[in-house]
């Protein structure tokens, strides 16, 4: 399979540039005002000021390399994954509750992706039950730009920085066993009883069979104003319009995911539709564990076409942060703690891995056998 690194870099085809910056990497001259929200959040994170023992992203990107070890240009979290590119058209209906660009009917806008699974091991074994993920730059007029980060699961299973970062440290694996201590986690749930809800929630939803028939989740909450001014949270997903399959015996191999990924793109392209969820009154903005209740308005706001898989390199998702407080006008972050945590964190991952030695490919898509 097409190997590529470090949420961000490339873990199998390329070499990742030592002169990336995380400031070069926000391609923003027009975006200066998003790029202002990521430094302010992040600054306030990463200073540590609230408290003197507060989580810093030094401190949470550290607890990742202590749990999964340090793998040298690759991303600290989903350092396992490929690039991909495409386009997003809109249908115009996302216009009713937002004046952001992509939302323009007619609009086509090109897309810059990366598949990959959570964890930081860039060569473990791809798994079922492994939390997909996929990121997402879309280029706008005028050099704007919106960045997203979602996974497969309907919800997030940590509500605060703290949170997250203990069940990290909880699900550290033994050395004699291979497995997480049982004690440890059971002792964190006790804790955080927010957590094993929102367990529950993702143990319930089955498993489709790969990349291609996932429905993605951003989780966190955000605000879209529209052309009177006014307000409201939502949150979105991508739904696939491909047939959705269960997991079966003939997936298999370690890199399958990935392999199917890359078989079925070079078969036709593959598509996904966005849906905005519109929050009411008393809907939480600022709780990722929690669902929004069903029913909620919902609108379908364009189609994401995916049309190109390749290993990461210059170019394309290898050297791009995929921070959630990235936004076009007429979107902006919420009151979720999390989302300036994770700008922190993502920033200072990526400048750890873009000023590391860079490992060569081993793997180009080229040699993943086309079953057709």
């Amino acid at each position: 399979m097409p190997r590529t690194g470090d949420g961000h870099k490339p873990f199998v085809g390329g070499r990742a540039g030592a002169t990336v910056t995380r400031r070069s990497a926000l391609i923003g001259l027009a975006a200066v005002g998003a790029i202002a929200a990521v430094d302010v959040g992040g600054f306030l994170f990463a200073g540590g000021r609230l408290t003197p023992h507060a989580v810093t992203p030094s401190r949470f990107v550290d607890r990742f390399e202590q749990v999964f070890g340090r793998h040298e240009g690759f991303r600290r979290n989903h350092a396992k994954g490929v690039s991909a590119t495409g386009w997003f058209t809109a249908t115009g209906a996302g216009s009713a509750v937002c004046t952001a660009s992509v939302f323009h009917a007619g609009g086509r806008y090109p897309v810059t992706g990366r598949f990959s699974l959570t964890g930081g091991l860039p060569d473990a074994a791809d798994a079922a039950d492994t939390v997909r993920g996929l990121g997402l730059v879309f280029r706008l007029p005028g050099g704007e730009q919106w960045r997203t980060a979602m996974i497969d699961s309907p919800v997030f299973p940590d509500r605060t920085p703290d949170g997250f970062r203990d069940r990290l440290l909880a699900s550290k694996k033994v050395p004699d066993t291979g497995k997480p201590d049982p004690a440890a986690m059971a002792a964190f749930l006790a804790r955080h009883p927010e957590t094993a809800a929102a367990m529950d929630i993702i143990r319930r939803q089955p498993r489709t069979s790969g990349f291609g028939d996932s429905t993605f989740h951003g989780l966190n909450a955000f605000r879209c104003t529209d052309r009177s001014g006014a307000t409201v949270p939502v949150r979105w997903k991508l739904v696939p319009e491909q047939p959705v399959r269960h997991p079966g015996a003939e997936e298999a191999g370690r890199d399958y995911l990935f392999d199917a990924l890359v078989r079925d793109v070079t078969r036709g392209s593959l598509r996904w539709r966005m849906f905005l969820t519109i929050g009411e009154p008393g809907d939480p903005t600022d709780d990722a564990t929690r669902p929004w209740p069903a029913g909620r308005k919902s609108l379908d706001v364009g189609t994401l076409t995916v049309d190109a898989i390749d290993t990461e390199a210059p170019g394309n998702a290898r050297d791009v942060n995929f921070d959630p407080l990235v936004l076009p006008n007429g979107i902006a972050p919420s009151d979720d703690p999390l989302l300036s945590a994770r700008s922190a964190v993502y920033a200072e991952s990526f400048n750890r891995r873009s000023g590391e030695p860079k490992s060569p490919s081993r793997v180009d898509v080229s040699e993943v056998p086309d079953e057709r």
